[in-house]
């Protein structure tokens, strides 16, 4: 799992069908930035935990889903450590 940080929605509305309907955010992973399926509904600003690999297809609604990296926590309270 990790701990990255919500910037902003990514709006992909030409997709596979497989994609469905679901959330997508632009995370921040320390410099690095992805998109990642939301699966809580989470808001640009909050801490959130993800995971990674097959744990995230299924954690977005199937082992078929094509993601690999998929929110499944908002975090109630998180002070990231200064660089």
């Amino acid at each position: 799992m990790k701990i990255v940080k919500v910037l902003r929605p990514l709006v992909a509305t030409n997709r596979i069908p497989m994609m469905e309907h679901k959330h997508l955010q632009v995370v921040q992973d320390g410099r690095t930035e992805a998109c990642a399926v939301d699966a809580v509904g989470a808001k640009p600003g909050d801490w959130v935990i993800c995971v990674t690999s097959s744990a995230a297809r299924e954690a977005a609604g199937s082992k078929g889903y094509p993601s690999d990296l998929t929110i499944v926590g908002i975090i109630d309270n998180w002070v990231a450590e200064e660089e």
